[in-house]
């Protein structure tokens, strides 16, 4: 008999496996600490006291006695801390530890026929290391819980909650709304020119724009605070001469960016696919489980996509490169394969990244087995992972010096103007990240084949008013990058921590942009008062640790 989590689960690996195995389901947790009182015992080490779910009781009862007739037990559940406390739950409750042929625990981070094969020809006992992990992060959110939520339904109203995770990110989403509304703009001025070539004619596709950069002699770059001082400089500019004094140009590589993790992936649905957090989590994990694709029956499509680590397998890696190299040809294939590393606080890397089970299951290949939403992230994961082991992409980046001397004055002014040609896209042919609206993306403008001596025409000179921008609001995208560079949750608490606080009433989207409600800002506030440690991000970074 074998036990995994969810009917679907069941399916494929029971496909696997054939007819010699049960494959049976158990839902998710069988027990869990009592919903009427804390369950925990502080005077005797914080030892829980567990009980079996009402709803699962039934079910309980039915795989105790399908286990208990079977020749041998596998427990197949997930590969990670809350996979291994599912099957510790289980063994316990179902008293399976006092068999004389104890039930083994089988460990895969895909479902294909390889990976399966593997974990059963390799099977090992429960892990009390992760589970012990696994019960001390539940002992503790139960404890802040009982602590916290008390206050709340006193001094705000009856159904309000806190939670370790929860609570931090509310505070983060708290702190960046008080953030924008401290936020005082700073002025400043820019002049900017639109010049061509003097041999060219005057028309949209010859010009191109130079910025006043400084005064030729002068300390550093010219700031212009003032409306009036822009004035001034474009007076003096009116019938100014324009020459080209220097032309540099230099190679720029960008290189790809590394197979999903589960908070890129979260982040880039979000971006381009307008998934939210939850959304991407169960699409991805009916990926993961698996789907019928035509008469090979059920497929796992993806590894399991509660993962930190952006490290994908050395056949993985070989089987991606094969791809591109025949897809595209050798120019797209780097010489030496990519590895990749996380830089995420508190990762463990303990997994895969999140991938293709086969790179030859091309999107094109599916599209008559999926939803629109399994396809969509599938195709994402799938260039993702592709894209991570081709060439760079190679731009040129071209910075022209332009001298503009004033009639009737010594002075001479210093403009200078920036473009960006792509010379070989490499990776870009297939994919390319999306950028967060706080990121600045480079000017692509093309300049027209400029050399030192090459007189200039002025079009238009005009003086343009800018202002310092207060930080954005949070999406879901850039909440979760914040959370997991400061060591906020994991990579299995990123979205339902941000759909609790949206269920809960203590932020609101609007236009995909996280808003604090006035209940949140209460609720924060008088935890950050009351609760110093819970709201503490360094605090809840440690207890990760």
């Amino acid at each position: 008999m074998v036990i995994v989590e969810s009917p679907a689960k069941a399916r494929t690996v029971g496909q696997i496996l054939g007819s010699k195995y049960v494959v049976a389901a158990s839902q998710g947790h069988v027990r869990d600490l009592p919903k009427s009182k804390l369950g925990v015992d502080v005077e005797q080490e914080f030892e829980p006291s567990y009980v079996v779910m009402k709803e699962k009781q039934k079910l309980l009862n039915t795989l105790k006695r399908a286990g208990d007739e079977a020749k041998e037990i596998y427990l197949a559940t997930d590969p990670d801390r809350e996979g291994e406390a599912i099957s510790w739950h289980l063994l316990t409750a179902a008293q399976w530890q006092n068999r004389a042929d104890q039930p083994k625990r089988v460990v895969f981070h895909e479902i294909t026929k390889r990976a399966v094969e593997e974990a059963f020809q390799n099977p090992r006992e429960i892990d009390m290391q992760l589970v012990n992990a696994q019960q001390a992060r539940r002992i503790l959110d139960r404890l802040v819980g009982y602590q916290v939520s008390p206050l709340l339904w006193r001094r705000v109203q009856r159904g309000t909650s806190a939670g370790r995770v929860q609570s931090a990110a509310l505070r983060m989403v708290v702190d960046r709304e008080e953030e924008i509304k401290a936020f005082v703009p700073v002025e400043s001025w820019t002049l900017e020119a639109q010049l061509f070539r003097d041999t060219d004619p005057v028309d949209k596709k010859h010009l191109f724009t130079g910025v006043l950069h400084s005064i030729k002699g002068g300390k550093g770059r010219l700031t212009i605070d003032k409306e009036g001082d822009a004035r001034n400089y474009q007076d003096q500019l009116e019938d100014a001469a324009y020459a080209v004094s220097d032309v540099r140009k230099r190679e720029v590589r960008q290189r790809p960016a590394a197979p999903f993790t589960t908070s890129t992936m979260q982040q880039e649905a979000g971006r381009k696919l307008r998934f939210t957090a939850q959304r991407t989590m169960a699409v991805a994990q009916q990926l993961y489980e698996g789907l019928a694709v035509g008469e090979k029956g059920q497929a796992g499509l993806i590894t399991y996509m509660r993962t930190d680590s952006p490290r994908a397998s050395a056949p993985a890696i070989d089987e991606a490169r094969e791809y591109v190299a025949k897809r595209y040809g050798k120019d797209y294939l780097p010489e030496k394969a990519r590895m990749y590393s996380t830089r995420a606080k508190n990762a463990q890397e303990a997994h895969e990244a999140i991938r293709p089970t086969s790179i030859g299951r091309t999107p094109d290949s599916l599209k008559a087995y999926l939803s629109k939403e399994q396809l969509d992230l599938y195709s994402l994961i799938w260039a993702r992972m592709l894209a991570s082991q081709m060439a760079d992409a190679r731009s040129e980046s071209t910075t022209v010096d332009i001298d503009a001397a004033c009639k009737g004055s010594s002075t001479v002014y210093l403009f200078r103007a920036t473009g960006s040609v792509l010379i070989f896209a490499g990776f870009r042919t297939l994919y390319l990240e999306s950028r967060d609206d706080d990121e600045d993306g480079e000017g692509r403008q093309a300049l027209p084949a400029l050399a030192k001596g090459d007189g200039l025409g002025c079009e238009q000179l005009e003086s343009l008013q800018h202002f310092t921008q207060p930080p954005p609001k949070f999406t879901e995208a850039t909440l979760i990058k914040m959370m997991e560079e400061k060591g906020i949750g994991r990579p299995s608490t990123y979205a339902p921590t941000i759909g609790t606080l949206t269920d809960r009433n203590y932020v609101e989207k609007e236009r995909n942009r996280l808003t604090p409600t006035t209940l949140g800002v209460t609720v924060s506030k008088l935890l950050t008062e009351y609760f110093t440690d819970v709201m503490d991000l360094d605090f809840t970074a440690k207890m990760e640790e």
